[in-house]
């Protein structure tokens, strides 16, 4: 047989069992995120995710992965996609959509989170009943997760200090984010991370607060010469990300279907993918330091110049936290309390 028709025929006969798999199940799901196919968010973790499910329910369940707002929209828009029903699941970044998720910010704080995913992921699972379950009405949560912490990467400026930063327009996705780089005398820019890009590219922002694990996927390391960081990989902050179904699709789902959701959700999901985010982290600066930029670790005397420079960023969260009903030195003392016990 000719190759090329091999090629066709075994591409036709996956395409086929995909089809029968999903004809096969008896609960089909729409999944719906903002990343491209080949990111390591979609790769490492919304697929595994979703294949584990299918696995846990025996074939009963089928989840549909939509990459790019394939499914229309804009990024900011997934939150209230799953909670109207026009998608089953999403994964998204909380800070999409600013004060939305209030008490969930405060694992996004500057110095809260520090350097291990794995720990604040478990943090965020111990606390939701109790604490954060409130604020994601019409959603049923599947998890919560962090990446490995923002880096911050600049055009062409070398930070080792405070004042370095000071005059510089940064790209966040989030409200906290905002606040740090005010907090640190620059001016904030509000972008979804597909748009960064042709932001650095253009110079129409001077740096960016992000995780390395994003580089190889955004091609970073061509419009950036810098990537810096604290003593020990502590980051300036973090972003949350949820993986969120329609409460009412949840509601009417028989309890073995849920038990599967939940299965491939647990403790050891969010350990593991903690792992998998630092690993990222790790490919991905190695990719930047090979492409011949250069990559500042503060050392311990800059970093703590960095953390007070930020505590108005964890004060300003806390009167806010305050002002909302929220008693945000309480809750910010739990999440200490819950990222330190997880990470020993």
């Amino acid at each position: 047989m000719h190759s090329s028709l091999k090629v066709l025929v075994v591409g036709s006969a996956i395409s086929l069992l995909s089809a029968a798999t999903v004809a096969a199940a008896e609960y089909n799901f729409k999944l719906h995120h903002f990343l491209g196919a080949t990111s390591p968010s979609h790769t490492e973790t919304i697929e595994p995710w979703a294949r584990a499910v299918e696995a846990a329910s025996g074939g009963k369940v089928s989840i549909e992965i939509f990459p790019s707002m394939s499914l229309g929209g804009r990024p900011p828009e997934l939150v209230g996609q799953a909670r109207d029903g026009v998608v089953d699941i999403i994964w998204t970044v909380n800070g999409y959509t600013p004060g939305v998720f209030p008490r969930t910010e405060v694992f996004e704080l500057p110095f809260v989170h520090t350097n291990n995913p794995g720990a604040t992921n478990l943090a965020m699972a111990e606390l939701f009943d109790a604490e954060l379950r409130d604020e994601y009405k019409g959603l049923e949560v599947m998890f919560l997760h962090v990446h490995g912490g923002n880096g911050l990467h600049t055009v062409d400026t070398p930070v080792h200090a405070p004042a370095d930063v000071k005059g510089l327009k940064i790209r966040t996705p989030s409200r906290t984010g905002a606040w740090t780089i005010e907090a640190l005398g620059a001016s904030a820019a509000a972008m979804p991370v597909p748009a960064l890009p042709q932001a650095l590219a253009t110079k129409a922002v001077d740096a960016a607060f992000v995780p390395w694990e994003i580089i190889p996927a955004l091609k970073l390391q061509q419009q950036t010469k810098y990537q810096i960081e604290g003593a020990d990989g502590v980051r300036f902050g973090t972003l949350v990300f949820q993986m969120s179904m329609n409460h009412e699709r949840w509601s009417g789902l028989p309890d073995d279907v849920r038990q599967a959701f939940r299965a491939a959700s647990d403790e050891k999901w969010l350990a593991h993918l903690g792992d998998v985010w630092a690993q990222t982290d790790t490919k991905g600066i190695a990719m930047a330091v090979e492409a011949g930029n250069t990559h500042i670790v503060l050392d311990q005397t800059q970093t703590d110049a960095f953390e007070t420079a930020l505590k108005p960023v964890i004060e300003r969260w806390v009167e806010e936290a305050n002002s909302a009903g929220i008693d945000g030195a309480d809750l910010l003392s739990k999440a200490k309390a819950a990222i330190a016990k997880h990470g020993q």
